[in-house]
């Protein structure tokens, strides 16, 4: 069984016959896969799941591989390991100009580019989320990330674990987004963490007992079936009628 904070791969290349074969490899090496045959289809997986690295075929029908590597490098993406055909010598070069960090010639042998992969990782830096900054309000909250506290406007105040303040941060910076367990795991705990899925559902239904009128019944913090967790409330900074 792949172990659930393993490092994700996302393979996008139109032929099945490559990247199928290709994402059962790196499983029993190891890694998580997640398989794309375009861009259009990967895009759907890096704006929901947590990828720590792509490997990407240059040459496919619609937008190509050179167009997406660029688009990932815009974005801050992971890196990515493009794949190429023999007689690409340009698009090799283009690649590493848009800031690729590393190319494969097809055919290729899977062992090398379980090196190739492997070095990559060890250059990324690591995905842990910086301590949230700022005093925000939300759904009658303030939230007070140095003092790792919440004050509500009826006089209430709880404290917060790092874990918890961390969390809620990560929900702040992006309101009304759904939050998959895999990026909440990456975002708040990164790839060396020792955590699992559930950790971060015991995480949530703390985080709601001390946010939510009713804990079962949550308002502020739902649950999206299938896809993650969602904070539905407005965000805003902290105005001068919250100051203390």
């Amino acid at each position: 069984m792949t172990d659930p904070i393993a490092p994700q791969i996302l393979i996008v290349d139109d032929a099945r016959d490559i990247r199928e074969p290709l994402g059962q490899y790196l499983r029993k090496q190891g890694f998580r896969t997640r398989l794309a045959a375009n861009a259009a289809e990967a895009r759907e997986i890096l704006a929901e799941a947590g990828i720590h690295m792509v490997v990407l075929d240059i040459m496919m029908p619609g937008e190509d591989g050179l167009s997406l590597c660029r688009w990932l490098v815009a974005h801050d993406g992971p890196p990515v390991l493009l794949l190429t055909a023999m007689a690409d010598e340009t698009d090799r070069i283009v690649g590493l100009e848009l800031g690729a960090d590393d190319y494969l010639v097809k055919p290729f042998n899977p062992r090398e580019l379980l090196a190739r992969v492997r070095a990559i990782l060890r250059r990324a830096p690591p995905e842990v989320a910086a301590p949230p900054s700022g005093r925000r309000v939300f759904a009658g909250w303030l939230h007070d990330p140095d003092a790792l506290s919440l004050a509500h406007e009826d006089g209430r105040r709880v404290d917060l674990t790092s874990a918890e303040n961390r969390l809620l941060g990560i929900f702040l910076d992006q309101p009304r987004h759904v939050m998959s367990r895999a990026t909440l795991l990456d975002l708040t705990a990164g790839r060396e963490a020792k955590a699992y899925d559930r950790a971060i559902d015991n995480q949530i239904s703390r985080l709601r007992r001390k946010i939510e009128d009713d804990p079962k019944k949550p308002q502020i913090l739902v649950t999206e079936w299938g896809g993650g967790y969602r904070l539905v409330a407005e965000v805003a900074p902290e105005g001068p009628e919250h100051g203390a």
